[in-house]
């Protein structure tokens, strides 16, 4: 029984390690995307699934293994859950769907571009990665497994900043100079005491 459970924190790190993976097809190529007649996501949708798949292959092997077994490691992952779903309900509102499957950069001519400042992209550039990070975190820290430390250490250190990087570059050409001074007014990370989530800054 317990082996079946540690399937759900080992398919949580193959999911949201390849969340970087998935926008490195979109923000490097948003331009070429756009020129296309029929939907991007005919493509990149199956995409994301095969690198979901490979990861899941990849990673097979040691499904199972764990750096420690011990069930008060939730204790300290709960505190992550919580900041992760405070988050994921402070975006939901002001970012819309079509911002986050990233329709609105690649279909700009369906969806209005609007820049979101407000709330908690008041405070932090990139809360939803945010969010991602502490939930992945929680699963792998009450978890113990080894392969969500590996894929965690990988995304903390390689695939989340450069995506954010990415991303930061194609905003910069989305938006000018609204982004740059944008960029320059609020962190990338959330300053501690800019907090709680339910106050909204315009």
């Amino acid at each position: 029984m317990e082996a079946k459970l540690l399937l759900i924190p080992w398919m949580v790190s193959v999911l949201y390690s390849s969340i970087p993976l998935f926008w490195f097809a979109i923000h490097p190529f948003a331009e070429s995307w756009q020129k296309m007649n029929r939907s991007p996501y005919r493509v990149l949708l199956p995409l994301w699934i095969a690198v979901i798949l490979l990861l899941g292959r990849a990673g097979w092997p040691w499904h199972d293994i764990r750096v420690y077994s011990s069930p008060w490691m939730w204790a300290p992952a709960a505190p992550l859950f919580v900041f992760g779903l405070r988050i994921y309900a402070g975006i939901r509102s002001e970012f819309g769907a079509h911002k986050l499957t990233g329709e609105a950069e690649l279909r700009p001519r369906e969806h209005p571009q609007e820049l979101v400042t407000t709330g908690l992209h008041a405070r932090m550039r990139h809360p939803i990665y945010v969010a991602h990070l502490a939930s992945f975190a929680g699963w792998t820290i009450g978890s113990g497994l080894l392969v969500g430390y590996i894929l965690l250490g990988v995304s903390l250190a390689l695939t989340f900043p450069v995506m954010i990087w990415l991303e930061e570059r194609e905003l910069g050409a989305r938006f000018g100079a609204s982004y740059r001074e944008y960029k320059r007014r609020v962190p990338l990370l959330p300053h501690p005491i800019a907090w709680p989530v339910g106050k909204r800054t315009a």
